[in-house]
């Protein structure tokens, strides 16, 4: 195992030139339910038009791909959803303006069919595989990835992240793969992709969790720096605005779309203040984002003007507040952090099967 940095923090030097991003469909883009057979049922029933996007998800979407600089965007959208479902979900992203370069979705007919009932709910062997595969011959030098805390995308997308930066030998990673009861076809597959990619490069700046059950901050800690809990768009556009990524005008797109969605401009505030107190945003992000609503006054209508100049004016008394960041974690224990997972999760079966990560 090679020991390399930590990842340049966001907000620490321009951005590189290519940008992947890759995003959780359900749960992190879609407020999609698979909790129940029921929940199940209905979310393969709804039409395009009715299927519902998380607050700011999808405005936030849309400015972080641009046309002017769509040519230096990647998206990849990564789905639990059945791949029979693929034309109704790419007509809803059509609907909403959205045009991903890939698009995976979970082969469970396929596993049904052979058996294999563990894959039906696991999600480390399938999505991590899904990630290994789509970075094959990929060329941007800066990820940003999305996820939700309704499974297990904390742990996948960090292990993801450090075998590209080369901090996950072959022994340890087929440790982590017999942990987690990947089946031995998939373990095959993935330790190929390791042998190719691991030590690819340190491409990972962030990893954005939606607390959709409102998992605890704390469970997020080992993790260090580089994955962010969070509780709303507004939070994940301040982090990306202040890397760089994101420009004032796509701030403000976002913050008009939570407003849209009923966000006052006090509780919108109070994301960004329990962003300050965890270290993730310091004062000089405060006035940089500031100056950047103002700027753009001239252009915003009325209604949403308002709505900001209430945001400011809350956010005002922030600028002096300054709390210590977390470390960015080059040591992750995942084996205790999987098997601790597996203890809290709730067991779910399947003609008798008892179906776990």
């Amino acid at each position: 195992m090679t020991d390399a940095p930590p990842p340049t923090p966001p907000g620490a030097g321009p951005p590189r030139r290519l940008v992947h991003l890759r995003w959780d469909l359900d749960k992190t883009y879609l407020a999609t339910n698979f909790d129940t057979l029921k929940d199940l049922i209905k979310t393969f029933r709804q039409k395009p038009e009715d299927k519902a996007t998380i607050a700011g998800a999808q405005a936030l979407l849309q400015a972080l791909l641009d046309p002017a600089d769509r040519s230096n965007r990647h998206v990849t959208f990564i789905s639990g959803s059945p791949q029979q479902m693929r034309k109704v979900l790419a007509r809803k992203l059509s609907l909403d303006g959205v045009e991903p370069d890939v698009f995976i979705l979970k082969p469970n007919l396929e596993n049904l069919l052979r058996g294999r009932f563990r894959a039906l709910r696991g999600q480390v062997g399938y999505k991590l595989k899904a990630l290994l595969h789509s970075h094959l011959g990929d060329e941007t030098q800066d990820e940003y990835l999305f996820g939700d805390d309704a499974e297990q995308d904390a742990f996948v997308y960090s292990l993801y992240a450090d075998i590209l930066a080369g901090r996950i030998s072959a022994e340890r990673m087929a440790a982590i793969l017999t942990a987690c009861k990947v089946y031995r076809h998939d373990v095959d597959e993935i330790m190929t992709m390791h042998g190719r990619l691991a030590g690819a490069g340190d491409v990972v700046r962030r990893i954005f969790i939606h607390l959709d059950r409102r998992s605890p901050l704390e469970r997020f800690a080992p993790y260090g720096a580089r994955v962010v809990a969070n509780y709303n768009y507004f939070q994940v556009a301040v982090l990306l605005f202040d890397a760089g990524l994101l420009s004032g005008a796509g701030l403000v797109r976002v913050l008009t779309a939570m407003a849209a969605a009923g966000y006052t401009p006090e509780r919108v505030a109070n994301s960004v203040q329990d962003l300050m107190r965890r270290g993730f945003v310091q004062p000089p992000a405060i006035r940089k984002l500031t100056a950047a609503l103002d700027a753009l006054e001239a252009s915003v209508d009325r209604p949403a003007w308002r709505f900001i100049h209430k945001f400011e004016d809350v956010i005002a008394g922030l600028e002096h507040l300054q709390r210590a960041g977390p470390p960015w974690e080059t040591e992750i224990n995942y084996l205790g952090l999987y098997h601790e997972a597996r203890f809290r999760q709730q067991q779910h079966r399947l003609f008798g099967i008892r179906l776990l990560d």
